[in-house]
């Protein structure tokens, strides 16, 4: 299988995703499904040949994308039926999350649900008839399979890989995400069936397609445009009150799950904007009951994600989600942005307790994207997968199997005496870390037993508690697990690691310059600055168009380590545009270069060309200049927000530029 940092493809199937630059698109270059990259190409063959388009949209971390592309893509049989029948597309979701928002929004609003993969059908002129998420091989448990769902024109839900099935014209007439080959699981028809009775469907009732297709976008394009119930005018002088402060306090008290941390039950994200926004009103109000709760809520989950699994005790970060609701058993898969915005929010925990406990997890953050997340160049890539080999000569891959740890492992790796005592570093470590002989995965979590007998590790006491337990002294506790953390860190570095997405976006980078400058500013640490700055200049030269002022989505790591791009390179999107102004402000604020503020300034004037909407009042994902996007939508899958980073960054450019101009006229500078 071709991977992200090697662009030669070696297989008896090489199709059209050969030439790209994408992890995830690379992933599936040797598929024998004859798939195109998202353009004009496959528009018009679809067209040409009216046939309709199978979209199918993931990420290259995505477990669910590799286990439909494991089970159907690389099946000779269905991979048959798709290039007879269909035009087949993918797309990354992270080069194009404009794409991916439209198909989405239609899953979501059919089925209730979303999840990656995403499969949809299409028409030719992309007007969406159907979509699921993952459909299994065959049909088992009443579910069919991705074969059935090729001959059945059914609806499933949402999710990453997206799989769509467009008109020639490009209308998209059915999607969903992960199908399985073959009907085989709930009563959901398997994918070659489906496939086989879209086809027949769509050659008998092509008019009735088609209609079905316009009506959806009809549809979707009413649903997703906010009527602005206030004048422009009216909204320019009002400001949220205090009584909005409180509506929204109350809302999170409500969703604080007070045990374990967090907001809302299982499965468990860290959910950073929560944080921005409660810090910001702890700032506001510090000394009253409203800032004080803002404030609990912050640590106390923070503290717990720290002491969770979904903290890597041994290799640093963050992991993207809990399955359960004790920050437990992580979904594997490490992401920048994840790591960027939980920098910030740990920084912020720091200036409001001045506890080293955070700033020890804001280093640890940090120390993890400089390994394991940096480019030389500068720029920081984009993730870490969930599944990777348990040994080198295994055949499969397993989820997690890069993190866990047996407990008979354990006990030989750590079997060192701890001088002064009758204990051993394993002894301590394991109680620390709650490694049970049996393995400490509750089974409900871990519905194909890859994680049996094994252990994540979880803290659910204190270093103070662990060194009262075996009668040592806090500093010789301390010692131990260091040292236990750092010869299982040897021993990980060994193992087969994860796929790594070694793409670079713009709006991600944004993210990690805040995490860095953040981090510099909080803990007085001008290493962290300085990282900011090389991010900050990486951006500036690869991924920025000065003659034209505008941003570009991405760029890669070419097979000899260089900075690569596209042929034809993608355009920024608004998020792009968003987290990078923010960014490059929190850099200023950080080292103070005007350069960075006078960036920002013109990065700003950029999104509000291109992406503001003056009827609704907000900023629109992409711009308007695609014929292939047929709806302008809002805001998007996580990391979302970028409306709210964009109302901070005007009024921080407002405010900031305001005083120079100010200190200028009153000549207090030269």
């Amino acid at each position: 299988m071709a991977t992200g940092g090697d662009n030669t493809v070696n297989s008896k199937h090489q199709n059209r995703l050969a030439s790209e630059r994408s992890p995830y698109l690379l992933q599936h270059a040797t598929n024998p499904v004859d798939w195109y990259p998202w353009g004009e190409e496959a528009f018009e063959k679809a067209r040409k040949e009216d046939k309709l388009i199978f979209l199918s949209v993931g990420y290259s971390t995505c477990h669910w994308c590799h286990v439909m592309e494991r089970e159907s893509f690389e099946n000779e049989d269905i991979a048959n039926v798709m290039n007879e029948h269909f035009v087949n597309i993918k797309v990354d979701r992270e080069e194009r999350p404009d794409v991916d928002k439209i198909y989405m929004t239609f899953v979501q609003a059919t089925s209730g649900h979303g999840g990656w993969p995403m499969s949809v059908f299409l028409t030719p002129r992309l007007e969406p008839v159907m979509g699921g998420t993952y459909f299994p091989p065959e049909d088992h448990w009443h579910r069919p399979g991705f074969r059935s769902v090729l001959l059945r024109a059914t609806s499933g839900g949402g999710g990453w890989p997206m799989s769509v099935w467009l008109t020639p014209e490009l209308t998209p007439v059915f999607g969903g995400t992960y199908y399985p080959p073959v009907d085989r699981y709930y009563g959901q028809p398997g994918f070659k069936s489906l496939l086989g009775i879209l086809s027949s469907q769509w050659k008998d009732n092509r008019q009735n397609f088609a209609e079905s297709g316009k009506k959806v976008i009809d549809v979707l394009r009413k649903t997703t445009t906010l009527d602005v119930p206030f004048a422009l005018a009216a909204l320019a002088t009002s400001v949220p009150t205090h009584e909005c402060w409180e509506k929204c306090i109350k809302q999170f008290t409500q969703s604080f799950e007070p045990q374990f941390g967090g907001f809302g039950m299982a499965p468990k994200f860290p959910q950073p904007v929560n944080f921005n926004f409660l810090f910001h009103i702890y700032s506001r109000e510090p000394n009253s009951e409203l800032g004080k709760k803002a404030l609990d809520m912050c640590l106390y989950t923070l503290k717990m994600m720290a002491k969770g699994g979904i903290h890597d005790h041994v290799a640093q970060g963050f992991a993207r989600y809990s399955t359960d609701e004790r920050w437990h058993v992580p979904h594997f898969e490490k992401m920048l942005y994840d790591q960027a915005q939980l920098a910030v929010a740990y920084s912020a925990a720091y200036l409001a307790t001045k506890d080293e406990f955070y700033a020890d997890i804001v280093r640890d953050i940090l120390l993890y994207v400089s390994r394991d997340l940096s480019d030389k160049s500068g720029g920081f890539y984009s993730a870490e997968d969930a599944d990777s080999y348990p040994s080198h000569d295994a055949k499969s891959k397993k989820e997690g199997a890069f993190c866990v740890w047996n407990y008979d492992e354990l006990q030989r790796l750590l079997d060192k005496p701890i001088e002064g005592s009758n204990y051993t570093i394993s002894d301590i470590f394991c109680y620390h870390y709650d490694v049970k002989p049996q393995g400490n995965v509750n089974p409900n979590q871990d519905p194909h037993d890859e994680l049996k007998y094994q252990n994540i590790l979880i803290v659910l006491g204190s270093e103070e508690e662990t060194a009262e337990k075996h009668g040592l002294d806090l500093a010789t506790t301390r010692q131990a697990l260091k040292e236990g953390r750092e010869i299982l860190f040897e021993v990980r570095q060994k193992r087969p690691r994860p796929h790594l997405d070694d793409k670079m976006l713009t709006a991600w980078n944004g993210l990690m310059i805040s995490g860095f400058s953040k981090a510099g500013q909080a803990l007085g640490d001008d290493s962290f600055v300085d990282r900011g700055i090389k991010a900050a200049n990486f951006v500036k030269k690869y991924l920025y168009n000065p003659t034209a002022e505008t941003l570009l989505r991405s760029c890669y790591k070419g097979s000899d380590g260089s900075v690569a791009q596209i042929a034809v390179p993608i355009a920024g999107f608004v998020d792009d545009y968003a987290f990078l102004i923010r960014g490059l402000l929190d850099l200023y604020e950080a080292c103070f270069d005007p350069s960075w503020l006078e960036w920002a300034e013109t990065l700003q004037d950029q999104q509000d060309r291109l992406f503001w909407d003056e009827e609704g009042a907000a900023y629109f994902t992409s711009p308007a200049s695609d014929p292939s996007i047929l709806i302008r939508l809002k805001e998007g899958e996580y990391p979302h927000g970028f409306n709210t980073f964009s109302v901070r960054s005007l009024c921080d450019i407002y405010f900031v530029v305001w005083e120079i101009e100010t200190v200028c006229i009153l000549g207090m500078v030269p």
